[in-house]
């Protein structure tokens, strides 16, 4: 098959690359050639929000959209797609839902929309760089649905995956722990030990995505490991047998965490408040059912865990890590908890 690839050299992005190769297909990039990618595929340079053309008169079986952030955007590649691949997939995310309050969500819960002032506003937002949209994401997740759905109707194949994971991860979310058990020592665990999380390979993703396109599948899935089988507990400790690390985990109640304004999911990954945050009780347990039905697998956990701290450690030893507590920090709340009265 000939599948073309929007984005293709970040992430999830070179993953898709490796499994289509793997599996014999033709891969085509389109992107605006800031980032160079270790594979011998066609690359048509060029940026999706002023040189569409660039793709007139070509045919593929397949695009996968992995960089779609405005409804317009979105809008505009199916159009000047539509007559020239079989199939839009488009990588969406679980913000797209209305709200996660409640657990167990399914493909058809509601789905968030914008106003026509906050839809403005990420308009205006400058789209040359790397444009964060806030709290506008999921709701244009949302919307770029509804604009590939409309275009090509029957035709899409949406992905809505919560935390991705693994090699190539330039978030670090993930990276941090990794890293941070691997080195060692005391280490500033958050919230309760037995609280379940919930994240995917991007691998697993990856290689599922091109499944399923070569079945030429359509329709919404969510695409997460599995909910209520991975504790924050269990997910340190496997990253401690892995890097044979001496790791002492120090666990930090939700309260101390926010008496100390530490940031959950930024400087604490994979953290968010249980009490304090109602409205988020349902996002590390959104439903995949739908995704496992259709053949999505998961790998070993210790493989995930294994290949990013090796990937972490050939590319990116030397760099400072975007997410997780800086050691200052982690050693200063550490202190803190070591001199607070015990009960």
């Amino acid at each position: 098959m000939k599948i073309l690839i929007i984005g293709g050299t970040r992430f999830l992005g070179r993953h898709l690359v490796t499994a289509a190769l793997d599996r014999g297909h033709h891969v085509t990039l389109f992107n605006r050639g800031n980032y160079s990618i270790q594979a011998d595929v066609e690359t048509i340079e060029g940026d999706r929000h002023t040189e569409l053309y660039k793709l007139k008169g070509r045919q593929w079986d397949a695009v996968v959209d992995t960089s779609g952030h405005l409804p317009r955007a979105v809008r505009a590649a199916a159009e000047a797609l539509a007559g020239s691949v079989n199939r839009y997939v488009f990588v969406s995310s679980q913000n797209a839902y209305a709200n996660v309050s409640v657990p167990d969500i399914a493909e058809d819960y509601p789905l968030g929309t914008l106003t026509d002032e906050q839809l403005n506003q990420a308009n205006a937002i400058d789209t040359t760089g790397q444009p964060s949209y806030g709290a506008l994401y999921g709701g244009l997740k949302a919307l770029c649905e509804q604009a590939a759905e409309e275009i090509m109707p029957n035709r899409v194949l949406i992905l809505r995956p919560g935390l991705i994971v693994g090699p190539c991860d330039y978030s670090d979310r993930f990276t941090y722990w990794v890293v941070r058990v691997a080195s060692g020592g005391e280490v500033l665990a958050p919230g309760r030990s037995e609280r379940f999380i919930q994240f995917i390979d991007a691998r697993d993703l990856a290689e599922w995505t091109i499944e399923m396109i070569e079945r030429n599948a359509a329709g919404a899935y969510n695409t997460h490991g599995r909910p209520n089988t991975l504790t924050m507990q269990g997910l340190l400790d496997e990253c401690k047998n892995v890097s044979h690390s001496d790791a002492q985990f120090v666990w930090a109640s939700e309260e101390f965490l926010l008496e100390q304004q530490v940031a959950a999911w930024s400087e604490m990954p994979l953290w968010l408040p249980e009490e304090a945050a109602p409205h988020l009780k349902g996002f590390m347990f959104i439903s995949p059912k739908k995704a496992i039905t259709e053949g999505l697998t998961f790998r070993p956990l210790s493989d995930t865990i294994s290949d990013t701290l090796v990937w972490y450690q050939a590319h990116h030893a030397n760099e400072t890590l975007k997410a997780g507590l800086n050691s200052d920090k982690e050693r200063a709340l550490l202190d803190k908890l070591r001199d607070q009265p015990k009960d």
